[in-house]
């Protein structure tokens, strides 16, 4: 999470979206940069109004906008998977190296306590306040992102170049039929989330 106080900006780093590039170009221009631990980092919308933001209004930071950036569910959901797979990760709980996509999506949808490896949230979670609504003021596709590097150049007065940071090796994956139904009906506020930003 980054916040602009000029600006009057918080950038919400909903993971697997592009956020470390977008962190490392924007560093320069932030006033607060919460990165460690993972938690802090990629913070919930609703633990942000809960824990920073009557501190910001308290110090005079107040009409506040949230930006973020979505990513498709299943290519969100495919990136993880790709970066589970990762070498320094084999033999570990949260390895994806011995199941496949499916399997991975499978053991995602399974009721809780989930597998290490597939013990994830939701984009919409995360970008929802108290109430569990969703209030992000700009919200981005993560497969359109010169939009999302010309809102931030425009706020920030400076044209941004982003570096390929934390990207996962390509694999091509495949999503059955029958699971990828299963997931839409099962996250139905992510997939209509994604679909409604132009």
């Amino acid at each position: 999470m980054m916040i602009f106080k000029q600006e009057k900006l918080v950038f919400l780093a909903v993971p697997k979206t592009g956020t470390s590039a977008i962190e490392e170009a924007l560093r320069p221009h932030a006033w607060l940069v919460l990165e460690r631990p993972p938690g802090i980092r990629h913070m919930t919308l609703a633990r942000f109004n809960r824990d920073f933001r009557p501190q910001l209004v308290a110090d005079g930071i107040a009409g506040i906008e949230i930006m973020a950036v979505m990513r498709e569910p299943v290519s969100w959901l495919g990136s993880w998977y790709r970066y589970r797979l990762r070498d320094n990760l084999t033999g570990k709980p949260k390895s994806t190296s011995h199941v496949s996509f499916n399997e991975f999506v499978a053991a995602y949808l399974a009721p809780a306590p989930r597998s290490s490896f597939a013990a994830l949230g939701s984009q919409a979670r995360q970008m929802s306040d108290e109430t569990g609504r969703v209030a992000i003021d700009h919200l981005f596709r993560y497969e359109d992102f010169s939009s999302v590097t010309g809102f931030l150049s425009q706020r920030v007065h400076q044209p941004l170049i982003l570096a390929n940071i934390n990207v996962s090796e390509p694999l091509p994956l495949e999503l059955s039929p029958a699971l990828h139904r299963e997931y839409q009906t099962a996250y139905q506020k992510d997939f209509d989330l994604y679909d409604s930003i132009p």
